[in-house]
């Protein structure tokens, strides 16, 4: 009997793994990253607060950098989608986004949840939309160029690196405007977030479309200036396609695995 449902396991495992496989990863990675900054910013802790974000945001990059491109984050999709390379298709980074909410969303019920207090990303005290957009814009182009560079180019293919490199700029924006923004830098931090403590706390939504219109134009702008600066990453792809088109004669190559 148990071997007959470890057959059947097998098979279901099979099929739908590779499937899911990806976006499974990227609901688990921004589900911790925005449990994370819940739990650590309904405890009010602000001093290490950003160490331990940046610190899940690592080691979940690193857990599924091989999977899923470990974006966890819209802008970073948005971003990854507009430098083209055959990264991701429109579709995919639309399944991604859906994901990305969803565990976003989840994430922060689940630190409502667990502390009985709600959180969202809002300004600073004193501060209003246009500091809010400025250091917003700055920081998710950033961590967008950070991200590009160091994760999806092949003179960087084989680094160790990437996951470090990613979750220190994100503590070190977290630092650095935190105070002015909240420092989110992630389109579905700042929705999850603002989501559940619109419906627990009776919060404000008021504020939400300005992270979404500064860190999409932050990503933009990083798209924008990789393309400028990695020159060689476009050509390098042009003469694998070159090549790649001679050596098949002109024949359409059977895939055995259908792409999203």
């Amino acid at each position: 009997m148990v071997s007959r449902w470890y057959d059947v396991l097998g098979r279901v495992f099979r099929f739908a793994g590779p499937k899911t496989a990806a976006f499974t990863v990227e609901f688990i990675g921004t589900f911790f990253l925005v449990l994370t900054i819940g739990l650590n910013v309904t405890q009010g802790d602000k001093y290490t607060a950003p160490i331990a974000i940046g610190s899940i945001l690592m080691v979940m990059i690193f857990m599924g950098g091989h999977i899923s491109g470990a974006h966890y984050n819209p802008a970073v999709t948005f971003g990854v989608r507009l430098t083209g390379r055959d990264h991701i298709s429109t579709l995919r980074a639309m399944c991604y986004l859906a994901m990305q909410l969803l565990a976003a969303t989840s994430g922060a019920a689940a630190a409502y949840g667990i502390t009985g207090k709600s959180f969202a990303t809002l300004p600073g005290p004193g501060q209003g939309y246009t500091e809010v957009f400025f250091v917003e814009f700055l920081y998710t182009f950033a961590l967008v160029s950070v991200m590009l560079n160091c994760a999806t180019t092949r003179s960087q293919s084989m680094n160790s690196f990437f996951g470090l490199a990613i979750g220190f700029t994100v503590a070190s924006g977290a630092y650095s405007v935190g105070s002015i923004s909240g420092g989110a830098f992630n389109p579905a931090v700042a929705f999850g977030s603002t989501l559940v403590h619109g419906i627990a706390s009776k919060g404000t939504f008021k504020y939400l479309w300005v992270y979404w219109i500064a860190e999409l134009m932050g990503s933009l702008f990083a798209a924008i200036v990789f393309r400028i600066t990695n020159d060689s990453e476009y050509r390098k792809q042009a003469a694998i396609a070159k090549v790649d088109h001679q050596s098949v004669n002109y024949r359409e190559i059977p895939s055995t695995e259908e792409e999203i």
